[in-house]
């Protein structure tokens, strides 16, 4: 086992393959876990304002900064939320996550989802109209705020990125604007290897984060850890299934972000264990018979009604993302 293979953007900057990720961690949790992680050498953490747990994070850096790491040392990612995709709003959330974290600058900020919510009524301003539904903000387009991420000091920001975005939402904003961002963030696993977006990417030097390398068990499925081939790849290797897992993600190539705030698992997670071919093609195989994503918004509560990824559920979406 080897701890962590170092990967590129197209900036040059270089980051940990496996990460940290941040995503659905409880209260208090958070804090104990990236002490942790830091102190067993992660050196990659992925955040977000929508967490509501930076604050925490910015606790636990103040502990290990600079007595265990430099903050040279150290690649954090944060994400632009939904209700500050308006141009005027996108620094000054900025300067809210640098605050919360107590850091000057972060590595890489991200367009967290390629949906607009109408700015000032909290992080999901309720649709007056439609119950039990957020608000969508239809005049912002994609690229105003691409444009607004472009424009931030690079004294607080060393690059820019988009998590969630499909090929035509980055074809979108590279056409308008001739940047390509240096980082995609997305869904990916097994049962979603997204291949096409993979390769776009690839074309383009977009580095892809995976986030949920686990899957989930969010709609009630067998959990990917549990899968038989799976347990089988983990028990020929000495390895966890979560490490299976994390591995067959970084055999594409991907940075990859799980999440645990459990001591055990944080270690073990970054222990990075290597798939031959065959161990990988045989992990591939599980999504053989359709794909599935777990993470749509449209099925959320309370609900975004936007198709973004052209999932069956989508459907009945009032809205499309409006890219330009």
């Amino acid at each position: 086992m080897s701890f962590g293979k170092i990967v590129s953007l197209n900036t040059g900057a270089s980051l940990r393959q496996i990460g940290l990720g941040t995503w659905l961690s409880k209260p208090k949790e958070v804090e104990n876990a990236v002490e942790i992680a830091v102190r067993n050498g992660y050196r990659h953490l992925d955040l977000a304002m929508i967490y509501e747990n930076q604050d925490e994070v910015g606790a636990a850096l103040k502990k290990v900064i600079p007595s265990v790491v430099k903050r040279e040392d150290l690649f954090m990612t944060s994400k632009c939320w939904n209700s500050s995709h308006q141009p005027d709003q996108v620094e000054k959330e900025l300067d809210e996550t640098l605050k919360q974290l107590g850091v000057d600058y972060l590595d890489l900020y991200l367009i967290h989802w390629p949906v607009a919510f109408t700015p000032g009524k909290g992080f999901y301003p309720p649709h007056p109209t439609a119950e039990n539904e957020v608000e969508i903000d239809t005049k912002t387009t994609l690229v105003d705020t691409w444009k607004a991420m472009l424009a931030l000091p690079k004294s607080k920001v060393k690059a820019v990125g988009v998590s969630n975005f499909t090929i035509e939402h980055l074809e979108g904003i590279i056409k308008a604007t001739g940047v390509v961002p240096a980082a995609n963030q997305i869904e990916a696993h097994p049962l979603l290897p997204q291949d096409d977006l993979v390769v776009y990417c690839k074309e383009k030097g977009i580095h892809i984060t995976a986030y949920s390398p686990l899957g989930n068990n969010l709609i009630g499925k067998p959990k990917l850890t549990d899968d038989p081939t799976v347990i089988s790849v983990a028990k020929k290797l000495n390895a966890t299934p979560a490490q299976v897992l994390v591995a067959w993600g970084a055999y594409r190539g991907y940075s990859v972000i799980p999440k645990s705030v459990q001591e055990e698992r944080i270690i073990s997670n970054f222990q990075q264990v290597e798939l031959s071919k065959e161990d990988y093609e045989a992990i591939t195989s599980l999504g053989k018979n359709g794909h599935v994503r777990y993470n749509i918004p449209y099925t959320y509560s309370p609900k975004w009604s936007i198709n973004i990824f052209n999932e069956e559920v989508e459907k009945g979406a009032t809205y499309s993302v409006n890219i330009a």
